[in-house]
């Protein structure tokens, strides 16, 4: 899967990327909004793989986000199938991690917005979700710039969040192919 935007390229991982990408995933501010919060070398690398995985047997993944212009890492982001913990399932998702160095640019729109030209046109998809804990207002206004909207009825509690925690409540959000902009 690749996929170029004018200045971003979303490309399966490669080697290179583990590192600058275990430094965003050890970043507390880039995991405020995640459990678990911050990730050890050897949890990227496993999350990495399991992206890898999920590319060779659907097509499409959680893929590196290159910027051209000096080949910078700048994160990651892409479409997966959604787990269990995600009511009326099954589902295809969109979800994003970008390194702090490369927020509040543009970046995040410009690749989610090309990714999801590739979910309708490429593969098909006749509707992509994506979710987040009711408190991750950045992740939120992203989806609603993207075009994708919630139903308060379809609020969760992620159930791989321990009760109590702030990031259990969560949010569903849907875009169909036609709603396209």
């Amino acid at each position: 899967m690749l996929i170029e935007t004018p200045r971003l390229r979303l490309r399966p991982w490669e080697e290179r990327d583990i590192a600058p990408f275990a430094v965003a995933n050890a970043d507390p501010e880039v995991r405020r909004y995640y459990f678990p919060d911050i990730l050890t070398k050897l949890e990227t690398d496993a999350m990495i793989a399991d992206c890898d995985r999920h590319l060779q047997m659907h097509g499409f993944g959680f893929v590196a986000v290159e910027r051209k212009a000096d080949g910078a890492l700048i994160g990651g982001l892409g479409l997966s199938r959604a787990g269990d913990e995600i009511p009326g399932g099954p589902h295809v998702e969109i979800g994003w991690i970008l390194a702090r160095p490369y927020w509040r640019q543009g970046y995040a729109l410009e690749a989610a917005r090309a990714c999801l030209d590739h979910a309708w046109a490429a593969l098909g998809l006749a509707e992509v979700i994506g979710y987040t804990s009711r408190i991750n207002e950045p992740s939120r206004a992203l989806m609603e710039k993207l075009g994708m909207r919630s139903d308060p009825a379809e609020d969760f509690d992620d159930v791989t969040v321990p009760e109590g925690n702030p990031l259990r409540p969560h949010v569903l959000y849907r875009i169909k192919s036609t709603d396209r902009r």
